[in-house]
C-alpha cells in the first residue's frame, strides 16, 4: 500500500517543520511548498530518500499551487507572516493565498485540508492581522467548506519569536519591558501585613500585565495531525492553546528562571511602544510593528465557545516544562553544567 502523500504549505517555518517531523514519523509522504525549495533542504534528513521533497509554490500563485497540491491525499497550510514587507501583506498571504490554497485544494479532489490560523482572529479587530486571518479563514471554509481551522494562541518552543525575543534581550538589558502597559499606574487596596486595615498600593504593569494562553508548537503539530485525518474535525474551528493562562509578568518571570537570569521587570506603556514601533518600521526587516503592538496589549485567550485542543484528542503540556529545554542556551556561561571528564 503507498503511502499517503501530505503537502505542507510553509512548511519549512517554525510550526510546520514539526507538523513534516510528525507526517514523516508516520511514513507519509511530504511535499514541502515553500517560495525557496532551498530554504526547505534542512528537512529532507528527516526521511528516507524521497520521502521529503520540496517544491516551489507562493501560496498567491495558482498555478504553483495546483501543481503541490496535485495527487495530494491531504493538505496542511501554515504559511502565514508576523509583518508586511514587500509584496508579502496579510492581504495576499492571510486571504488571497489561503483562499487559493483552498480552491485548489477541492479542485484536486483532496481528502482533507487543514489551516492553521491564529486565536483572536476577528474582522473587526483593530489590528490587520487579526482582521486578515479572520478573513481568510472565512475564505477557505467557504471554498473547502470540510476544511478545519486550527486557531494557535502564541506557540512556545525552540525556534519560536516571542520567548527568545525576550531571552535575547536580557542578555544586555538589565531590564526586561512589559508591552502594553497603561501610561499611569492603577491604584488597588491591598491588606496590610498582619492587619485588617487596607492600603492603597500602586501597580505599573495593569496588574501583571496582558494575558496570553500559549501552546507548545509540538502540541499545535500533534492537533493538525489529528486533523488531518478528517473525521468529525472537518468543518470545524478549534482554538488551541495550552493548559493554563499567564500573565505577561509571569511569563518573563519563567522566562528568567529558565535563563538562570535576573533582570528588572518593568511596564513599558502603550503609548511609548507605538512611537518606537513607528520608528522600528523603518528598519529593514520590520522588527517590532504598530500592529505587533496592539496584538501584545490585548488578552490573547480562548473565547469558551468554541472547540479545544483536547477535543482532537491531544493533552497539552504546562510550558513550565519545555522553556528550560531551550533558554538555558540564554544563561550566564557560569551557570551552564560542564560536562565531567572521566579520569
Amino acid at each position: 500500500m503507498t503511502a499517503r502523500l501530505v503537502t505542507v504549505f510553509g512548511g519549512n517555518g517554525f510550526i510546520g517543520r514539526h507538523i513534516v517531523q510528525r507526517l514523516v514519523n508516520e511514513g507519509a509522504r511530504v511535499r514541502v511548498a515553500c517560495r525557496d525549495p532551498e530554504a526547505a533542504l534542512f528537512l529532507k534528513p528527516l526521511g528516507n530518500p524521497g520521502q521529503v521533497v520540496p517544491v516551489k509554490a507562493n501560496v498567491a500563485n495558482a498555478d504553483e499551487v495546483a501543481r503541490a497540491v496535485k495527487g495530494a491525499d491531504g493538505v496542511v497550510n501554515c504559511a502565514g507572516i508576523l509583518k508586511q514587507f514587500g509584496r508579502n501583506s496579510f492581504e495576499n498571504i492571510h486571504v488571497v493565498g489561503s483562499q487559493v490554497v483552498a480552491k485548489a485544494a477541492a479542485d484536486a479532489g483532496v481528502r482533507s485540508l487543514v489551516h492553521v490560523s491564529a486565536l483572536g482572529a476577528d474582522e473587526k479587530s483593530p489590528s490587520h492581522y487579526a482582521r486578515s486571518k479572520a478573513v481568510g479563514d472565512a475564505a477557505v471554509l467557504a471554498a473547502f467548506p470540510k476544511a478545519t481551522v486550527l486557531r494557535p494562541s502564541i506557540v512556545i518552543g525552540a525556534e519560536d519569536n516571542f520567548l527568545n525575543t525576550f531571552a535575547a534581550v536580557s542578555r544586555w538589558s538589565p531590564v526586561v519591558p512589559i508591552i502594553g502597559c497603561p501610561i499611569l499606574p492603577r491604584m488597588k487596596m491591598v491588606r496590610a501585613a498582619g492587619t485588617q486595615w487596607l492600603l492603597p498600593s500602586l501597580e505599573f504593569c495593569g496588574f501583571a500585565g496582558t494575558r496570553f494562553q500559549p501552546v507548545y508548537v509540538g502540541d499545535v503539530a500533534d492537533a493538525a495531525l489529528k486533523a488531518l485525518d478528517g473525521g468529525k474535525a472537518q468543518g470545524n474551528v478549534y482554538e488551541i492553546t495550552g493548559p493554563r493562562a499567564y500573565t505577561f509578568r509571569r511569563l518573563m518571570e519563567l522566562m528568567l528562571a529558565a535563563t538562570g537570569r535576573r533582570r528588572l521587570i518593568v511596564p513599558y506603556p502603550t503609548p511609548l511602544a507605538y512611537i518606537n514601533a513607528f520608528f522600528w518600521e523603518m528598519v529593514p526587516g520590520k522588527p517590532f510593528t504598530r500592529d505587533m503592538v496592539y496584538m501584545l496589549k490585548n488578552d490573547n485567550l480562548p473565547s469558551g465557545s468554541a472547540k479545544t485542543i483536547k477535543d482532537l484528542g491531544v493533552n497539552p503540556r504546562g510550558i513550565e516544562s519545555v522553556l528550560p529545554t531551550y533558554l538555558h542556551t540564554y544563561g550566564p556561561p557560569a551557570q551552564r553544567r560542564v560536562r565531567d571528564v572521566e579520569a
